[in-house]
């Protein structure tokens, strides 16, 4: 365990162009970040339990957490071991009548069960080594280059105008008095 790593969660993200998410983790202690590939499923899992959302029935991982402990089992640690093949690989570690077991799980699962479980969650210093990075510092300051002059926009192709042309219509179809007239009030009434 000497060469585990302890990291916290950092946020959960949330990929623009793909239904997947990341979990990005912190190392503690310094400023490397790891990031790891999880489905929706399982980054809701993570979510819920980080803002401590009470269920109705018990989700998965709580149902895990619930088997631990009816088998006098405790979860102690959950770690990150190694990267093969860009594939995240973790384990649960648990405690059951003296001994200490390691249980093969996906990293999303085993870090779903240890927000649940509020225990540790460990990367090996290989992984960390592979995989992590920290932010860019910042780049020396360099002088500034002079702005080149604007030149004027190349005139408007025949077609350009065309394309404009509809929405200089619309704008003159518009009758702006008579939206003038709408946003104010009625002046009050003058008759005895």
């Amino acid at each position: 365990m000497s060469d585990m790593i302890e990291v916290q969660i950092d946020s959960i993200r949330v990929h623009l162009m793909a239904p997947n998410r990341v979990v990005v983790l912190k190392e503690k202690d310094s400023e490397r970040y790891l990031t790891i590939w999880v489905g929706a499923y399982e980054a809701e899992a993570i979510t819920v339990a980080l803002q401590e959302v009470e269920m109705i029935r018990p989700l998965t991982h709580d149902l895990i957490k619930n088997i631990f402990s009816a088998f006098n089992a405790r979860v102690t640690r959950v770690e990150i071991s190694r990267l093969q093949d860009d594939i995240f690989y973790g384990n649960i570690i648990i405690v059951a009548n003296g001994a200490e077991l390691s249980i093969d799980a996906r990293p999303s699962d085993a870090i779903a069960l240890a927000v649940r479980a509020h225990v540790p969650i460990l990367v090996s210093q290989k992984v960390m080594e592979a995989a992590a990075q920290a932010p860019e510092q910042d780049l020396p300051e360099t002088p500034a280059l002079p702005a080149a002059p604007k030149a004027p926009p190349p005139p408007l192709t025949e077609e350009g105008n065309d394309r404009l042309s509809v929405f200089k219509n619309f704008i003159d179809k518009l009758d702006l008095d008579d939206a003038d007239k709408k946003d104010k009030p009625d002046s009050p009434s003058t008759s005895n």
